[in-house]
């Protein structure tokens, strides 16, 4: 990969938890951070069920990838974390909702936890 190596920090996305960027720029590739479901005014989690867990997730995706210049139609893999995998059917119909025609590459994987008792995490690659 050839390219200067950028982060990308946004405040419409939450800040970062830890030692990480919530994005990298390099070249033509967007590497993002795994996105919970956090407020990014007060960075806890959101008051809400599944579904609304889901969407405030994608909306801080959204928002990273904004601030890149970027949309979920530059989405090119995207890795879903789910604690309760058997929500998987209602996870596909709001992802779907939210990203219309966009078809990235992505896995599902169920855990037993994630970073302050989300239900879901969305890590992604995007290209310009």
């Amino acid at each position: 990969m050839s390219g200067e190596r950028k982060e990308i920090s946004v405040a419409g996305a939450p800040r970062a938890i830890g030692p990480y960027s919530q994005a990298v720029e390099v070249g033509d590739l967007l590497f993002c951070s795994g996105q919970i479901p956090l407020d990014p005014a007060s960075g806890e989690l959101v008051d809400g069920d599944f579904a609304c867990q889901v969407r405030r997730a994608l909306d801080n995706l959204g928002a990273v990838l904004a601030g890149a210049g970027m949309d979920f139609t530059n989405l090119v893999k995207v890795n879903v974390s789910l604690v309760e995998l058997s929500r998987f059917e209602e996870f596909n119909a709001i992802y779907e909702s939210c990203l219309g025609d966009a078809r990235p590459a992505r896995a599902v994987v169920g855990v037993s936890t994630l970073p302050r008792g989300a239900a879901v995490e969305l890590e992604a690659v995007a290209s310009r």
